[in-house]
């Protein structure tokens, strides 16, 4: 399945390449001629896609929220967010908008978290994402290796995994295979994401990683718009 990704900032659909948020610029996009995200996620759901990743630049950075807007693009196509939650409360505050809260290791405090979020009764509602950078976990507060973060992913069991390639991001250069075969083995549902490519994706499926999330490659129109 392929998972459309929709950055929010200021109230609006943005794009850049490799997390470099500073330089996003309103999104380009085949499916609508402006950068409303509203109108974005209407086409997408007429397109046939099932459910849409939304990053909410704001909250993650600390700056600000488009919850507001979360909430609405969610009456459209059911969202699966993430804003930086990194602790129980927060997951259950904003499960009231979203139909999925993602957990990320960008903004997690302490790998021990994971055990009290996970542990908690949303863990159905909850995704996981394992952020990378330069083939390093990425996170604001955690310092960890791939490896401490699959043993804990392995603890903890998610249902679903996110592993997303930061320094990728809009660059359609495809996705770092030996990564991804550490995580294959994962008693869990991979996510993606991170330079997806069509060729990316044919590999993959034959080794079982069925889900994917696509961004730039989507709205610039190089992917054919397949929502399964």
């Amino acid at each position: 399945m392929i998972i459309p990704v929709l950055d929010l900032k200021n109230g609006e659909a943005v794009s850049g390449k490799s997390g470099m948020r500073e330089t996003y610029k309103p999104l380009k996009t085949v499916f609508n001629d402006s950068s409303n995200p509203l109108a974005i996620a209407r086409a997408l759901k007429d397109s046939g896609y099932k459910r849409i990743y939304v990053a909410d630049l704001d909250a993650i950075a600390g700056t600000g929220t488009n919850l507001d807007l979360v909430g609405e693009i969610n009456h459209i196509i059911p969202v699966m967010l993430d804003s930086g939650v990194n602790d129980v409360e927060s997951a259950k505050n904003i499960l009231d908008t979203v139909d999925k809260v993602i957990i990320a290791t960008e903004t997690l405090k302490s790998l021990e978290d994971l055990y009290t979020i996970f542990s908690a009764s949303l863990k159905k509602d909850l995704v996981m994402s394992v952020d990378v950078k330069d083939g390093c976990l990425h996170s604001k507060h955690i310092i960890a290796d791939i490896h401490d973060i699959l043993e804990k992913i392995g603890q903890i069991k998610p249902f679903e995994v996110i592993l997303l390639d930061i320094s990728r991001v809009g660059t359609g250069r495809g996705v770092d295979q030996q990564l991804i075969s550490s995580f294959k083995d994962l008693e869990t549902k991979l996510i993606i994401g991170g330079g997806v490519t069509n060729e990316d994706i044919n590999e993959l499926n034959e080794v079982g990683v069925q889900n994917f999330l696509v961004g730039t490659a989507l709205h610039d129109g190089i992917f054919q718009h397949q929502s399964s």
